[in-house]
């Protein structure tokens, strides 16, 4: 996806013809909505809960770092959680497959590949997000999360997490393309859960929302070795690369540890070549996670991956698996 044009986030003029087409746009996406709500398409469960993580803004939020915080505290809960995702980015999106910490990216999608490697369970792409949860469902897992999944309203949820960007909340409040709602804002009012990634620990959350902090301490060199603060690199000039859906997020992490970033920002799911790496300077490369997962055929010493983890309010957890046990079926009686 490329980076979003000025007037969504900024105060620029939105185009006449952006303001028609949301126009039309808004009318399928309510027409959709409808035709869900009086049932004439209908909701598939798939015999085990479904956390939905998405987000009704066009662009990262910190959808997957929460993603992976969702995996581990479900596992440490006793649950047997497995992830479903469309997998963008991969070479042919049409065909469905498992993934794994060894699955090459550009067969898995970055984001997928990313969370294998981090949690070690289930996950599958498939652009039939049912199929995929029910896939995972027959191979074990007793509860599925859905990355990136709001809007795909054929898989019934039991859970729905909507992510907003602290930073950039809504934009300028318009549906695409003339703004980068994918759905009109009442919507984040029926999602159970609403966390705010905050840009700072400075900032707070609204009334409603649950506070989210994208926390980086090392830096890990993509050539194997051991990892380096972040404050290692303070005072000193970085390349600092990012294929996301918000790049100047990333940029203002490290500036904040005291980095003199110089940055680069690629298209999100960019797939990366040698070529792209050209700067002209030898300075450390330091790049998210999901980057990183695509340059390792390449890297030289210079290249440093930056992990983040998603730090959470612990009563955040405490609803979310309230919530989660009352969907979870009855264990069958052992009479």
């Amino acid at each position: 996806m490329p980076q979003p044009p000025d007037y969504w986030f900024g105060n620029g003029r939105v185009p006449l013809w952006a303001r028609a087409l949301a126009g039309v746009y808004g009318m399928l996406v309510a027409l959709r909505s409808w035709l869900y709500g009086v049932g004439l398409l209908r909701q598939q469960r798939v015999g085990a809960p479904v956390i939905v993580v998405g987000n009704i803004t066009a662009g990262g939020t910190g959808k997957t770092p929460l993603t992976i915080a969702l995996m581990e505290r479900l596992r440490a809960a006793g649950f047997r959680p497995g992830v479903a995702s469309r997998g963008y980015g991969r070479r042919d999106e049409a065909q469905a497959r498992w993934v794994d910490a060894a699955t090459p990216p550009d067969e898995g999608g970055d984001e997928p590949v990313l969370i294998a490697r981090h949690t070690g369970t289930r996950v599958r792409v498939d652009r039939d997000r049912v199929a995929a949860a029910k896939a995972l469902v027959a191979a074990g897992c007793d509860v599925v999360i859905c990355d990136d999944g709001l809007q795909h309203y054929r898989l019934q949820r039991d859970v729905e997490i909507e992510v907003i960007d602290g930073a950039r909340r809504y934009g300028n409040g318009r549906l695409m393309p003339a703004g980068p709602l994918r759905e009109p804002v009442a919507r984040a009012a029926t999602c159970g859960f609403r966390v705010v990634n905050l840009p700072s620990s400075e900032d707070t959350a609204a009334f409603g929302e649950w506070p989210m902090q994208l926390q980086a301490d090392d830096a890990l060199p993509l050539r194997g070795g051991r990892p380096k603060p972040l404050a290692g690199f303070a005072g000193q000039r970085v390349h600092a690369v990012a294929g996301i859906g918000n790049p100047a997020r990333f940029f203002a992490m490290l500036r904040r540890q005291g980095l003199g970033v110089v940055p680069h920002a690629f298209a999100d799911h960019h797939a990366y070549r040698a070529e792209d790496f050209a700067f002209g300077s030898e300075l450390p490369v330091l790049m998210t996670e999901k980057d990183a997962v695509k340059c390792a055929a390449f890297a030289n010493n210079w290249f440093y991956s930056v992990p983040v983890a998603a730090k959470l309010p612990e009563a955040f957890w405490v609803a979310l698996l309230d919530r989660l046990g009352r969907a979870r079926p009855p264990a069958a009686d052992p009479k």
